[in-house]
């Protein structure tokens, strides 16, 4: 029997009534967090980018724009490790994301609607008092490339993907979360794809589907 992998998906257009959500439970970041990481940073220093040193602009950077596990590591520790990312996520809202320990960062856990929440606080502009979250909005804008796959292919601009494969089954995380330049939010979290390839391609269609939902109860509503 050939495997499937295990998939969540949400949509949610701000301001607007249109949402589209299907799959749930809890999944591993991989280097999402990433994202995590810079805004536990931000709000431990309690102001925008500014109130950063710029080797931590740097590692933030390298974080966002390049994936840079190192980079990534070192803000972990910048922030308090597991317990300061904790904090963090009560700090933004998130109630179902819990920070991976003793170093593994990738391992944190979260869903598709915290990913959307986390989402919010970075474009929403009712999604809360987030410091340097354009600065933050600018680096996800900003991803190489070879890295712009996922919920890139419904529009999104902005994104930051995680693949991973677990070392005890050999089989891969695929997760990306992201911004269309119309303020769509969408996230997709997956695992137990033999190939990466085949988690990407699942996400990509989970994508496309999540944003034409939204896309059409927009409609319905008599939105443009």
């Amino acid at each position: 029997m050939e495997r499937r992998g295990r998939l969540a998906v949400a949509a949610v257009l701000p301001g607007t009534g249109a949402a589209a959500v299907r799959g749930g439970g809890s999944f591993v970041t991989a280097s999402t967090v990433k994202v995590d990481l810079v805004a536990a940073l931000l709000l431990r220093r309690g102001g925008g980018e500014g109130e950063l040193t710029p080797g931590e602009r740097e590692l933030a950077e390298l974080s966002i724009v390049r994936s840079d596990n190192a980079a990534a590591s070192e803000l972990y520790l910048l922030v308090g490790g597991a317990d300061g990312l904790d904090a963090a996520y009560r700090a933004l809202g998130l109630v179902e994301t819990v920070a991976g320990r003793n170093g593994y960062w990738g391992l944190t856990t979260t869903g598709v609607a915290d990913r959307v929440r986390l989402l919010r606080q970075v474009f929403a502009a009712d999604g809360g008092a987030l410091p340097g979250r354009a600065w933050l909005a600018g680096l996800m804008r900003r991803v190489v490339p070879e890295q712009a796959w996922g919920v890139s292919a419904a529009g999104a601009g902005a994104l930051k993907n995680g693949w991973l494969p677990r070392s005890a089954t050999g089989l891969w995380v695929v997760d990306s979360f992201g911004a269309r330049p119309d303020g769509t939010l969408v996230a997709v979290l997956s695992d137990g794809w033999p190939e990466l390839a085949r988690g990407v391609a699942a996400v990509e269609s989970a994508a496309r589907w999540a944003v034409g939902t939204v896309e059409a109860a927009r409609r319905a509503d008599g939105g443009s």
